[in-house]
């Protein structure tokens, strides 16, 4: 067997710069695609975004704000995750869109299950703020607690009882209160004096 002969080192990085110059030109106009595609999904968005803002300004304006921006967060993630994926494609990289959406699912499964009971919290907080029948000021027997309700935050609730401030998740509250100021006076006087036993 004969050698090879080998490339002289001008030779060589001459074919590499050649390949490299052949491959980016070949790949420009994806990546100027990709980039017209931001830009307009960008400005897109922030249409979007704005024009859900307003909506739920006008549909849910007594609500606590952190309530419309919790809705607006996540619509926001979605619609950003959806535009990183089709910049991918645009770009020619159809395979690591594809593996990130998968990625994602898994992991938006996985975090949706460690953290199932703040997800439940923050629903219930969401139907505890909507409600009508409870409010800040109102008193309320939960499961056997009886007390003013002094806040309702998006996960959690502060009640005032025998001049404490007790917290519960939204999600124990939603299940099983009831609002004592609509029920028989005899009820809440003896609710108060033993605790809700």
């Amino acid at each position: 067997m004969t050698p090879l002969p080998l490339q002289s080192g001008t030779a060589l990085v001459r074919d590499a710069l050649g390949r490299f110059l052949t491959d980016i030109t070949t790949a420009l106009p994806d990546i100027l695609a990709g980039v017209v595609f931001l830009v307009i999904a960008g400005i897109g968005i922030k249409l979007v975004m704005t024009g859900l803002k307003v909506f739920l300004k006008r549909t849910v304006s007594g609500e606590s704000p952190v309530y419309r921006q919790f809705i607006a967060t996540i619509v926001a993630v979605f619609l950003w995750f959806g535009v990183g994926l089709s910049f991918l494609s645009i770009v020619g990289l159809d395979g690591i869109a594809t593996s990130l959406g998968t990625a994602a699912g898994f992991l938006a499964l996985g975090v949706s299950y460690a953290t199932s009971n703040m997800i439940a919290d923050a629903v219930a907080g969401v139907y505890l703020l909507r409600d009508e029948d409870f409010n800040p000021g109102d008193v309320v027997d939960i499961g056997g607690t009886v007390g003013e309700v002094k806040s309702i935050e998006l996960r959690k609730t502060r009640l005032t009882v025998d001049d404490d401030t007790v917290v519960r998740g939204n999600a124990e509250i939603e299940k099983k209160w009831t609002k004592l100021d609509d029920v028989d006076p005899e009820r809440v006087a003896v609710a108060a004096t033993d605790g809700g036993r």
